[in-house]
Protein backbone atom coordinates (compact mmCIF):
# COMPACT_ATOMS: atom_id res chain seq x y z
CA UNK A 1 0.00 0.00 0.00
CA UNK A 2 1.42 3.38 -1.06
CA UNK A 3 0.05 5.31 1.93
CA UNK A 4 1.19 3.76 5.20
CA UNK A 5 0.08 6.46 7.68
CA UNK A 6 -3.45 7.83 7.26
CA UNK A 7 -4.42 10.91 9.25
CA UNK A 8 -8.14 11.56 9.69
CA UNK A 9 -9.85 14.62 11.07
CA UNK A 10 -12.87 13.67 13.18
CA UNK A 11 -15.74 16.20 13.17
CA UNK A 12 -16.95 17.02 9.67
CA UNK A 13 -14.67 14.32 8.21
CA UNK A 14 -14.75 10.91 9.89
CA UNK A 15 -18.10 11.64 11.57
CA UNK A 16 -21.30 12.54 9.79
CA UNK A 17 -23.53 15.34 11.04
CA UNK A 18 -25.08 12.91 13.53
CA UNK A 19 -21.62 12.58 15.14
CA UNK A 20 -21.37 8.96 14.00
CA UNK A 21 -18.93 6.80 12.04
CA UNK A 22 -21.05 5.00 9.46
CA UNK A 23 -20.79 1.22 9.17
CA UNK A 24 -19.47 1.54 5.62
CA UNK A 25 -16.71 3.94 6.57
CA UNK A 26 -15.75 1.84 9.58
CA UNK A 27 -15.48 -1.34 7.51
CA UNK A 28 -13.32 0.41 4.90
CA UNK A 29 -10.97 1.79 7.57
CA UNK A 30 -10.70 -1.67 9.13
CA UNK A 31 -9.88 -3.21 5.73
CA UNK A 32 -7.16 -0.63 5.07
CA UNK A 33 -5.76 -1.34 8.54
CA UNK A 34 -5.78 -5.08 7.83
CA UNK A 35 -3.76 -4.37 4.70
CA UNK A 36 -1.11 -2.55 6.72
CA UNK A 37 -2.15 1.09 7.01
CA UNK A 38 -1.72 2.84 10.35
CA UNK A 39 -4.46 5.32 11.24
CA UNK A 40 -4.14 8.39 13.45
CA UNK A 41 -7.01 10.68 14.36
CA UNK A 42 -6.03 14.37 14.12
CA UNK A 43 -8.67 16.38 15.88
CA UNK A 44 -9.52 19.45 17.89
CA UNK A 45 -11.04 17.12 20.48
CA UNK A 46 -9.12 15.94 23.51
CA UNK A 47 -7.89 12.34 23.76
CA UNK A 48 -10.68 11.39 26.15
CA UNK A 49 -13.37 12.01 23.50
CA UNK A 50 -11.39 10.91 20.45
CA UNK A 51 -9.74 7.67 21.63
CA UNK A 52 -13.20 5.99 21.95
CA UNK A 53 -13.59 6.25 18.15
CA UNK A 54 -10.27 4.46 17.67
CA UNK A 55 -11.40 1.75 20.08
CA UNK A 56 -14.79 1.50 18.37
CA UNK A 57 -12.99 0.76 15.09
CA UNK A 58 -10.60 -1.72 16.73
CA UNK A 59 -7.56 0.51 16.13
CA UNK A 60 -4.58 1.16 18.36
CA UNK A 61 -1.74 3.60 17.76
CA UNK A 62 -2.08 7.32 18.42
CA UNK A 63 -4.41 10.29 18.41
CA UNK A 64 -3.20 13.80 17.67
CA UNK A 65 -5.53 15.84 19.86
CA UNK A 66 -6.26 19.50 20.63
CA UNK A 67 -5.44 20.45 17.02
CA UNK A 68 -1.92 19.13 17.35
CA UNK A 69 -1.15 20.34 20.86
CA UNK A 70 -1.01 16.84 22.44
CA UNK A 71 -0.24 13.44 20.90
CA UNK A 72 -1.39 10.46 22.95
CA UNK A 73 -0.89 6.70 22.67
CA UNK A 74 -4.25 4.97 22.52
CA UNK A 75 -3.61 1.85 24.60
CA UNK A 76 -1.61 3.40 27.46
CA UNK A 77 -3.00 7.00 27.39
CA UNK A 78 0.63 8.16 27.48
CA UNK A 79 1.21 11.74 26.32
CA UNK A 80 4.10 11.25 23.90
CA UNK A 81 4.36 14.93 22.97
CA UNK A 82 2.64 18.16 23.91
CA UNK A 83 3.07 21.89 23.28
CA UNK A 84 2.69 23.64 26.64
CA UNK A 85 1.34 27.20 26.69
CA UNK A 86 2.65 30.05 28.84
CA UNK A 87 -0.03 30.23 31.54
CA UNK A 88 0.72 33.86 32.43
CA UNK A 89 0.34 34.94 28.82
CA UNK A 90 -3.13 33.35 28.71
CA UNK A 91 -4.58 35.63 31.40
CA UNK A 92 -5.32 38.71 29.19
CA UNK A 93 -7.23 36.49 26.76
CA UNK A 94 -9.35 34.99 29.54
CA UNK A 95 -10.01 38.51 30.85
CA UNK A 96 -11.13 39.56 27.35
CA UNK A 97 -13.49 36.57 27.04
CA UNK A 98 -15.01 37.28 30.45
CA UNK A 99 -15.44 40.99 29.70
CA UNK A 100 -17.15 40.24 26.37
CA UNK A 101 -19.32 37.46 27.82
CA UNK A 102 -17.73 34.85 25.52
CA UNK A 103 -17.75 31.25 26.76
CA UNK A 104 -14.33 29.58 26.92
CA UNK A 105 -12.66 26.46 28.22
CA UNK A 106 -9.09 25.79 29.28
CA UNK A 107 -7.56 22.42 28.38
CA UNK A 108 -4.73 20.28 29.59
CA UNK A 109 -4.06 17.09 27.61
CA UNK A 110 -6.75 15.13 29.49
CA UNK A 111 -8.84 17.71 31.33
CA UNK A 112 -11.15 20.58 30.41
CA UNK A 113 -12.10 23.47 32.69
CA UNK A 114 -14.68 26.28 32.62
CA UNK A 115 -15.48 29.09 35.05
CA UNK A 116 -18.93 27.79 36.03
CA UNK A 117 -20.09 24.22 35.35
CA UNK A 118 -23.51 24.55 36.99
CA UNK A 119 -24.34 27.79 35.20
CA UNK A 120 -23.58 26.63 31.65
CA UNK A 121 -26.06 28.00 29.11
CA UNK A 122 -28.27 25.37 27.45
CA UNK A 123 -26.54 25.68 24.07
CA UNK A 124 -23.10 25.40 25.70
CA UNK A 125 -24.07 22.31 27.71
CA UNK A 126 -25.57 20.78 24.55
CA UNK A 127 -22.30 21.41 22.69
CA UNK A 128 -20.31 19.58 25.36
CA UNK A 129 -22.77 16.69 25.35
CA UNK A 130 -22.43 16.37 21.56
CA UNK A 131 -18.67 16.21 22.00
CA UNK A 132 -18.97 13.67 24.85
CA UNK A 133 -17.41 16.00 27.41
CA UNK A 134 -18.33 17.49 30.75
CA UNK A 135 -15.83 20.10 31.99
CA UNK A 136 -14.69 20.75 35.55
CA UNK A 137 -14.50 24.07 37.40
CA UNK A 138 -11.40 26.08 36.49
CA UNK A 139 -9.04 26.52 39.46
CA UNK A 140 -6.40 29.27 39.62
CA UNK A 141 -4.08 28.61 36.68
CA UNK A 142 -1.06 28.16 38.93
CA UNK A 143 -2.87 25.30 40.69
CA UNK A 144 -3.13 23.18 37.53
CA UNK A 145 -0.83 20.18 37.80
CA UNK A 146 -0.52 19.63 34.03
CA UNK A 147 0.45 22.07 31.27
CA UNK A 148 -2.26 24.01 29.46
CA UNK A 149 -2.27 23.02 25.79
CA UNK A 150 -5.34 24.83 24.40
CA UNK A 151 -7.89 27.52 25.18
CA UNK A 152 -11.11 27.46 23.15
CA UNK A 153 -13.73 30.19 22.78
CA UNK A 154 -17.23 29.12 21.74
CA UNK A 155 -20.14 31.13 20.37
CA UNK A 156 -22.27 32.02 17.37
CA UNK A 157 -20.33 32.45 14.10
CA UNK A 158 -20.69 36.25 13.98
CA UNK A 159 -19.42 36.50 17.57
CA UNK A 160 -16.49 34.22 16.77
CA UNK A 161 -15.70 36.35 13.71
CA UNK A 162 -15.36 39.39 15.97
CA UNK A 163 -13.39 37.51 18.63
CA UNK A 164 -10.99 36.13 16.03
CA UNK A 165 -10.50 39.55 14.48
CA UNK A 166 -9.92 41.22 17.86
CA UNK A 167 -7.40 38.84 19.39
CA UNK A 168 -5.59 38.14 16.11
CA UNK A 169 -4.56 41.82 16.17
CA UNK A 170 -2.77 41.42 19.51
CA UNK A 171 0.93 40.60 19.86
CA UNK A 172 1.15 37.11 18.32
CA UNK A 173 2.02 35.05 21.41
CA UNK A 174 -0.10 32.07 20.35
CA UNK A 175 -1.34 30.20 17.33
CA UNK A 176 -4.86 31.67 17.05
CA UNK A 177 -6.92 29.33 14.92
CA UNK A 178 -10.49 29.24 13.65
CA UNK A 179 -11.04 25.55 14.31
CA UNK A 180 -14.74 25.46 13.47
CA UNK A 181 -17.64 27.72 12.64
CA UNK A 182 -18.37 28.14 16.37
CA UNK A 183 -14.81 27.91 17.75
CA UNK A 184 -11.61 29.92 18.06
CA UNK A 185 -8.57 28.17 19.58
CA UNK A 186 -5.42 29.52 21.20
CA UNK A 187 -2.39 27.22 21.29
CA UNK A 188 1.39 27.29 21.52
CA UNK A 189 2.74 29.04 18.39
CA UNK A 190 4.26 25.80 17.08
CA UNK A 191 1.21 23.64 17.79
CA UNK A 192 -0.62 22.50 14.67
CA UNK A 193 -1.90 19.28 13.17
CA UNK A 194 0.80 19.46 10.51
CA UNK A 195 3.67 19.79 12.99
CA UNK A 196 2.28 17.04 15.21
CA UNK A 197 1.79 14.73 12.22
CA UNK A 198 5.36 15.40 11.09
CA UNK A 199 6.69 14.52 14.55
CA UNK A 200 4.62 11.35 14.71
CA UNK A 201 5.69 10.29 11.21
CA UNK A 202 9.34 10.70 12.16
CA UNK A 203 8.74 8.79 15.40
CA UNK A 204 7.09 5.94 13.47
CA UNK A 205 9.57 5.95 10.56
CA UNK A 206 7.23 7.07 7.76
CA UNK A 207 8.32 9.24 4.85
CA UNK A 208 6.22 12.27 3.92
CA UNK A 209 5.15 10.67 0.63
CA UNK A 210 3.76 7.70 2.56
CA UNK A 211 1.22 9.87 4.41
CA UNK A 212 -2.40 10.50 3.43
CA UNK A 213 -4.40 13.15 5.31
CA UNK A 214 -8.14 13.83 5.07
CA UNK A 215 -9.82 16.88 6.62
CA UNK A 216 -12.48 19.53 6.18
CA UNK A 217 -11.65 22.80 7.95
CA UNK A 218 -9.03 25.53 8.33
CA UNK A 219 -7.33 23.74 11.22
CA UNK A 220 -6.68 20.83 8.84
CA UNK A 221 -4.74 22.84 6.26
CA UNK A 222 -1.33 22.28 7.85
CA UNK A 223 -1.73 18.50 7.80
CA UNK A 224 -3.23 18.49 4.30
CA UNK A 225 -0.26 20.41 2.96
CA UNK A 226 2.31 18.36 4.91
CA UNK A 227 1.00 14.95 3.82
CA UNK A 228 2.11 13.33 0.60
CA UNK A 229 -1.55 13.44 -0.41
CA UNK A 230 -4.02 15.84 1.18
CA UNK A 231 -7.71 15.18 0.58
CA UNK A 232 -10.43 17.71 1.46
CA UNK A 233 -14.03 16.77 2.13
CA UNK A 234 -16.68 18.21 -0.18
CA UNK A 235 -18.16 20.02 2.84
CA UNK A 236 -14.90 21.98 3.25
CA UNK A 237 -14.58 25.76 2.72
CA UNK A 238 -13.07 26.73 -0.63
CA UNK A 239 -9.75 27.69 0.96
CA UNK A 240 -9.38 24.19 2.41
CA UNK A 241 -10.20 22.57 -0.92
CA UNK A 242 -7.62 24.81 -2.59
CA UNK A 243 -4.96 23.70 -0.10
CA UNK A 244 -5.64 20.00 -0.74
CA UNK A 245 -4.47 17.84 -3.63
CA UNK A 246 -7.85 16.18 -4.09
CA UNK A 247 -11.48 16.50 -2.97
CA UNK A 248 -13.69 13.60 -1.91
CA UNK A 249 -17.41 13.35 -1.07
CA UNK A 250 -18.88 15.05 1.99
CA UNK A 251 -18.92 13.69 5.53
CA UNK A 252 -22.61 12.80 5.05
CA UNK A 253 -21.78 10.86 1.88
CA UNK A 254 -19.01 8.64 3.32
CA UNK A 255 -16.23 10.77 1.87
CA UNK A 256 -13.56 9.01 3.95
CA UNK A 257 -14.75 5.66 2.63
CA UNK A 258 -14.63 6.96 -0.96
CA UNK A 259 -11.12 8.41 -0.52
CA UNK A 260 -9.74 5.21 1.02
CA UNK A 261 -11.23 3.11 -1.77
CA UNK A 262 -9.73 5.37 -4.43
CA UNK A 263 -6.28 6.00 -2.99
CA UNK A 264 -5.58 2.97 -0.78
CA UNK A 265 -7.74 -0.02 -1.70
CA UNK A 266 -8.14 0.22 -5.49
Amino acid sequence: MKYKLIALDVDGTLLNDEHEVTEQTQKTIQEAARQGAEFVLCTGRGPQNSIPFMEQMGLSGYVISHNGAATVKVDTREVVHQYAMDAKAIVPYLDYFRKKGVHFDVNTAFQMFVDDVEGLAVEVRSMYENYLMLPSVLPPLHDLSDPIVKVTAFGQPDTMDRVHQDIAAWTPEFNILRSGEYFVDLMHPEASKGNALKQLAERRGYRQEEILAIGNYYNDITMLTYAGLGVAMDNSPLEVKAAANEVTASNNEDGVHAALLKYCLS
